[in-house]
């Protein structure tokens, strides 16, 4: 079946006459010689074993294959549009031979046989054929990212503040509900009756914190103030349900030894225990609802889309003037080397900060330990992605998120801040200057977890900072009757500081530099070009697992039409000009 398939397409061991009528047409320099050049030399057998040696035979699956990447290559993503140009297009025709696939047959294609390992194989295969031919070393990345808008509705969003907001006031609800059930089995006597206890309700951790953000906006409302965010993270497992089927199992077990129906429709009375009961079932499914809505945020998300669920709202950057709209989308990163895309990466995380280390990860997983450098802004400045590259031994050229600030005058005049301090170590004592002479000697160590990553701060104290003229402008909003008699404290994460100060070094040296050129016009130039010339602003697909492989194969696409340019001589790799200031 694998040979039948090789020897059909790449026409081996045939003679080809009947459709080179359709190269008639064609330029002598179409992509589309380089495509199948390229296809030779990768290896289908993981795609072919996905198909069946009995029953009838369907398209090849290297033509399949072929014709999308050819898609992409010329821009187009729709399979509708793919099946009129394989119809119309005389380069579609000699990649299919004549064939003419229709959607069913594209859609089972990429739906059940072209799953992510096999796309990422094809993919890493070929990027292995261009280090062969020396046009990328898999040494250093260039890493971006941008918002690709999801095929969602934009209006179908659920926001965590707002769940927040209304269980608040379903939780007010049920309290009261339980003291209504509380009530009623004393009263009545049916707690001895019936061998009942009064309930206690449940305890949600967090809610306290969600409680005083709505009184504070509700203070702020009145004075016509901003809001503030109120995204606090619940724990969802304490959010029970099953607290409120257990009252509702006691009531219908009181109404049945009590002879007491339920009844319905008009004119019919309802008891006090079934209007109880049925109160306490409408707050059981609202909780279910809400404690749904967290699951599927997770603890690291604050909104989601109901039409694409892994889909998070994020600020897009619209219109010339910077105007853009709250819109479901995905955040798209891509690691580039010589204008060829390495690596893809999709997150629904607004920040670049926790999509470094998954890029860096795959890397190593699809080519080992090769990499030696990584080129990124200060989106991804972070103490942990700062650590991985140390622990791993690739040299950072990633700018700090204070690259700018510390240029300015202001940056340098603040003197309460540790980098203007002078500090001193003497044997075993360790202390900073202050700008009026003072110490601020090291007193403990504190360690902080904030998730996995591990945070050790210094603290330096001065023992007194009475009479000190410099007081206001070194301790924190500072308030002359209120911070009087205070004395500076100060804590210092020296270990970050020591990432921030290598990576700062290195970008300022000549090769900083250049890399920080080159990341510029190649990572940005790419989503220049993706979004305005190829005008892809939004994903076709729903759900990070079909977004990730239209994104993969649209990459390949891309790939194939800068090797196609290589060869051609029509671009050629960036020298930069390192007497130039990069920003």
């Amino acid at each position: 079946m694998n040979n039948t398939y090789y020897n059909q397409f790449f026409e081996i061991g045939q003679q080809a006459v009947n459709f080179n009528l359709y190269q008639i047409g064609l330029p002598a320099d179409d992509p589309v010689y380089t495509l199948k050049k390229v296809m030779e030399e990768l290896d289908f057998s993981g795609l072919i074993a996905r198909y069946s040696t009995k029953g009838r035979k369907g398209y090849n699956p290297i033509m399949m294959f072929a014709i999308l990447t050819y898609a992409n290559m010329r821009g187009v993503k729709a399979v509708d549009r793919i099946v009129e140009l394989c119809e119309r297009d005389i380069a579609f025709l000699w990649l299919s031979k004549g064939e003419k696939p229709k959607r069913d047959a594209f859609y089972d294609f990429i739906n059940n046989k072209l799953n992510k390992e096999i796309l990422e194989g094809l993919h890493y295969h070929f990027i292995r054929l261009l280090q062969r031919e020396g046009l990328v070393t898999l040494k250093s990345l260039f890493i971006d990212g941008t918002k690709i808008e999801a095929n969602a509705n934009r209006y179908t969003f659920v926001w965590r503040g707002s769940i927040n907001y209304h269980l608040a006031g379903l939780l007010d609800k049920v309290d009261e509900l339980y003291s209504r059930y509380n009530t009623l089995i004393t009263e009545a006597g049916y707690d001895k009756k019936y061998g009942l206890r009064e309930e206690k309700m449940f305890v949600i951790e967090g809610m306290d914190r969600v409680r005083e953000i709505i009184q504070k906006n509700r203070e702020r409302k009145k004075t016509n103030q901003k809001k503030i965010s109120n995204n606090t993270i619940l724990e969802i497992d304490n959010i029970s349900p099953l607290e409120l089927l257990k009252l509702q199992t006691n009531l219908t077990k009181t109404a049945k030894g009590e002879n007491l129906s339920f009844v319905s429709g008009k004119g019919q009375q309802k008891s006090e225990i079934q209007k109880l009961y049925e109160e306490i079932e409408e707050c059981g499914n609202r909780l279910l609802k809400y404690q749904n809505h967290f699951k599927i945020m997770g603890a690291t998300r604050n909104s989601y889309s109901k039409t694409d669920l892994e889909a998070t709202f994020m600020r897009m950057k619209d219109d010339h003037m910077l105007n853009g709209q709250l819109k479901p989308a995905y955040n798209v990163q891509i690691a580039v080397e010589n204008y060829f895309i390495i690596h893809t990466h999709i997150s629904n995380d607004r920040t670049d900060y926790n999509t470094l280390i998954p890029v860096l990860e795959k890397h190593k997983d699809a080519f080992g330990k090769t990499l030696e450098e990584v080129t990124a802004d200060s989106g991804y400045s972070s103490e942990q992605n700062l650590s991985y590259l140390e622990e791993e031994g690739i040299k950072s050229y990633i700018k700090l998120q204070t690259h700018e600030k510390m240029k300015t005058r202001a940056y340098k005049n603040e003197i309460g801040r540790h980098y203007n301090m002078e500090k001193v170590e003497e044997g075993s004592t360790r202390y900073y200057l202050c700008s009026d002479g003072r110490k601020l000697i090291h007193e403990r160590t504190e360690i902080k977890r904030q998730n996995e990553l591990k945070r050790t701060f210094e603290v330096y104290a001065c023992s007194d900072c009475s009479g000190c003229t410099l007081k206001a402008q070194c301790l924190y909003q500072y308030d002359e009757e209120r911070d009087i008699n205070k004395n500076k404290i100060m804590k210092v994460n020296e270990a970050w500081e020591e990432l921030k100060a290598k990576s700062h070094e290195n970008i300022q040296s000549e090769k900083g530099i250049l890399n920080r050129q080159i990341r510029s016009i190649q990572t940005e130039g790419h989503f220049g070009d993706i979004k305005e010339n190829d005008k892809f602003r939004r994903f076709n697909y729903r759900s990070s697992k079909k977004v990730y492989k239209e994104f993969m194969m649209y990459s390949f696409g891309r790939n194939l039409n800068k090797y196609h340019k290589f060869i051609k001589g029509k671009i050629k790799e960036f020298e930069g000009k390192t007497s130039e200031v990069a920003a």
